[in-house]
């Protein structure tokens, strides 16, 4: 049984990893909305990934005896300045979900639940890649900037990302 400060912060999570779908399907009707169907496809795959992450904590949390809690879902924002502010504003949430994760596992730690842990973890090494892909797309856009031919080009790139969820059982 899990204790009920880490049920809680799991539950949190769970219903944070569901804004974070979310806010990625708002980001992608507005790039949509402007025609970018490859952008919108690179921030509709991020919604399915952020729903697969929360749909896996809610398993964990049936795992461990606990009742998963569900919260209602802020409205997320639902238009930006540009394509740049979409993604400076990706760079910035998946900071902010880093920290999240990070607490939680400073919390597993602190319970002495080595499953709580050894489950967060995956989550800790996910952190490091989404901050990575959000700084590089960010970057990107900033170099871009409202350049046609350029926009273009990454949107046809962009339009190629498929999703495959990560933990689909062999």
């Amino acid at each position: 049984m899990i204790k009920d400060s880490l049920a809680k912060a799991l539950n949190d999570q769970f219903n944070a990893e569901y804004y974070s779908a979310y806010l990625y399907l708002a980001m992608s009707a507005y790039a949509d909305r402007l025609g970018y169907k490859g952008i919108a496809n690179w921030l509709a795959v991020q919604a399915k990934e952020e729903m697969a992450h929360g749909t896996h904590i809610y398993h964990y949390l049936l795992e461990r005896g606990a009742a998963p809690s569900f919260q209602d879902v802020k409205a997320p924002q639902a238009s930006y300045e540009s394509l740049q502010a979409v993604f400076e504003k990706v760079l910035s949430h998946e900071r902010h979900v880093t920290e999240l994760i990070n607490q939680i596992a400073s919390l597993a730690l602190n319970e002495k639940d080595h499953a709580a842990y050894n489950f967060i973890q995956w989550y800790v090494d996910e952190q490091v890649e989404e901050e990575a892909d959000a700084e590089d797309m960010a970057v990107k856009f900033s170099r871009i900037g409202d350049n046609p031919g350029l926009l273009y080009t990454i949107d046809a790139q962009l339009g190629m990302r498929q999703f495959t969820n990560p933990f689909a059982k062999s």
